[in-house]
């Protein structure tokens, strides 16, 4: 068989490693989410990026889907979609819940914006008055759950 898949072309250590899945039944059906990202390793990898905002993309990523776990817990709810690309999204606050196609509430903003958000190094009125964040939507405002974590 050429050109199709075939399980003994591919080496384990070549493949990115895939999160152990957890089921929850929710609302009359099965929900999957990827595992959570350990507290104590999402604080460190935040105070790297405090400490040095060039850390490199590993360190970036986990502290953004730390960060966005932690507003999940803070603003639970499907009203509004936070998205800080290419590291994850998020949807969180109450109110009507947002099921197809593009979200009526969207948060969208860069790694560095997103974690200076986080920190308390940026408001949002500032990152809303300097293009830092795109917000759309009559429930787009995070201003209530930010600073998540103050910095050190």
């Amino acid at each position: 068989m050429t050109g199709g898949y075939r399980a003994d072309r591919l080496q384990e250590d070549a493949l990115p490693e895939q999160p152990r899945l957890e089921h929850a039944w929710t609302e009359g059906s099965w929900l999957m989410a990827a595992r959570k990202i350990d507290p104590e390793q999402g604080r460190a990898a935040v105070l790297a990026w405090c400490a040095d905002p060039g850390v490199g993309r590993s360190v970036r990523a986990t502290a953004v889907r730390f960060t966005l776990q932690e507003l999940e817990l803070q603003a639970p709810g499907r009203s509004v979609e936070v998205r800080v690309p290419p590291y994850g999204a998020v949807q969180v606050i109450e109110g009507p819940t947002h099921r197809r196609g593009t979200p009526p509430n969207v948060v969208e903003l860069a790694p560095d914006s997103w974690l200076q958000l986080v920190v308390g190094d940026l408001t949002w009125a500032e990152a809303e008055e300097t293009g830092q964040v795109s917000a759309s939507g009559s429930r787009a405002d995070l201003s209530a759950y930010l600073p998540l974590l103050r910095r050190p």
